[in-house]
C-alpha cells in the first residue's frame, strides 16, 4: 500500500521568491502551486476554505503587498494581505496540525543600529509596511499553529520589478543617475532565498522543536548600500561609463521611511538549519549572467 505523499501548498507563485520556490524540484513531495488568479488574498474565507479543502502538511506563504510606499495611503490593503491574510493561514493549518512557512522583513526594525540585526533584537517599524508585516508576524505567533518565520531583505531577481531592473532601465536612458547612498542592507537574490528556503522546508519535514520553529534571517550574505549596489550593477553588466552620484536619503523623498541599517544576522539559521547564505555579490553575478543580453552582458 503507497503512502500518501507529503502535501506542499506554496501560494504566491507569481511573486518573485513565489515563482522561484514553485520552479524547484519538490520530489518526492505533491506541490500545489497557487497564484493571485486561483486565491484572493483579502478573502478570509476563501483563504480558509482553500487550506480546509487540502489540508496540506506544509504552507509556505510567499504572497505580500510589497509597495511599500503606496501602502501609506492603502493601511487597510496591506494590513489586511500582510496580517490578516497570515493570521488566517496559520489557524487554517493548525487545525489540522500543519505547518506554516512564512515571509517577513527587514523593515520591522527601525534601522538605528550598527551592526547585524538578530532575531531577538527590538523591532519598532518605521513605515506602515513594516507595520503590516510586523502584525503578520505576531498573529502567527500567537496562533496554536507549528510555524517559521524567514525575515529577509532587499530581495531582487532577474523578473519582475526590483532595484536591479530600475537601474538597467534607467541606465538605457540616462548618463547619470542618482542613488541613495546612507542606507545599508543586503541585496538578495530570490532564487538563493527559493533555494535556501526549500532546504529548510525539507528538513522541517521531520524536525518541529523549538530551534527548527519560529523567526529566522535568510538572505544573502554580506552587506552594501543602494549606491554601491547600482554600481555593481553597472561594472558588472557593462555599463561602468555611466555617471551615479551618491545621495543622502533627505535628497530622494519618499513616502514611507526606509531603515538606514538593515542587515540581518544570519546565525541562527546557520546554526540550526545548517544553510550557507551566498554572498550577495555571487547572487548578482549569477542573476545578470541569467538576463543575458537585457543586462549588457
Amino acid at each position: 500500500m503507497n503512502e500518501t505523499p507529503f502535501h506542499l501548498m506554496i501560494v504566491g507563485c507569481g511573486g518573485q521568491v513565489g515563482f522561484e520556490l514553485a520552479e524547484l524540484d519538490w520530489r518526492p513531495w505533491r506541490v500545489t502551486r497557487i497564484t493571485r488568479d486561483t486565491l484572493e488574498l483579502a478573502d478570509n474565507s476563501a483563504i480558509s476554505a482553500l487550506i480546509g479543502n487540502t489540508r496540506p502538511d506544509m504552507l509556505i506563504n510567499a504572497a505580500a503587498y510589497t509597495a511599500v510606499d503606496r501602502a501609506e495611503s492603502e493601511a487597510d490593503t496591506a494590513f489586511k494581505i500582510n496580517a490578516e491574510a497570515p493570521a488566517v493561514m496559520a489557524e487554517s493549518m493548525a487545525q489540522h496540525g500543519g505547518l506554516l512557512i512564512h515571509f517577513s522583513t527587514d523593515y520591522v526594525f527601525d534601522g538605528s543600529a550598527s551592526r547585524p540585526y538578530r532575531e531577538s533584537d527590538p523591532v519598532a517599524p518605521v513605515s506602515v509596511y513594516g507595520e503590516s508585516k510586523l502584525a503578520g508576524e505576531r498573529a502567527i505567533a500567537e496562533s496554536e499553529c507549528d510555524a517559521v518565520i524567514l525575515r529577509t531583505n532587499w530581495v531582487y531577481s532577474w523578473r519582475g520589478r526590483n532595484f536591479l531592473k530600475t537601474m538597467l532601465r534607467l541606465g538605457t536612458d540616462h548618463d547619470s543617475i542618482r542613488v541613495v547612498a546612507d542606507q545599508c542592507g543586503t541585496p538578495t537574490y530570490a532564487p538563493d532565498l527559493a533555494r535556501m528556503t526549500r532546504d529548510i522546508a525539507f528538513i522541517l519535514e521531520s524536525k518541529r522543536d523549538a530551534e527548527h520553529l519560529g523567526i529566522f534571517h535568510l538572505g544573502n550574505a554580506g552587506e552594501t548600500t543602494w549606491y554601491d549596489f547600482a554600481a555593481e550593477i553597472f561594472k558588472r553588466s557593462g555599463h561602468g561609463d555611466i555617471c551615479i552620484e551618491p545621495i543622502p536619503t533627505h535628497e530622494y523623498p519618499t513616502p514611507a521611511r526606509r531603515p538606514l541599517y538593515s542587515v540581518l544576522d544570519h546565525t541562527r539559521v546557520t546554526q540550526a538549519f545548517a544553510v550557507n547564505p551566498p554572498d550577495w555579490c555571487d547572487g548578482l553575478e549569477r542573476c545578470l549572467k541569467r538576463l543575458g543580453p537585457l543586462s549588457g552582458q
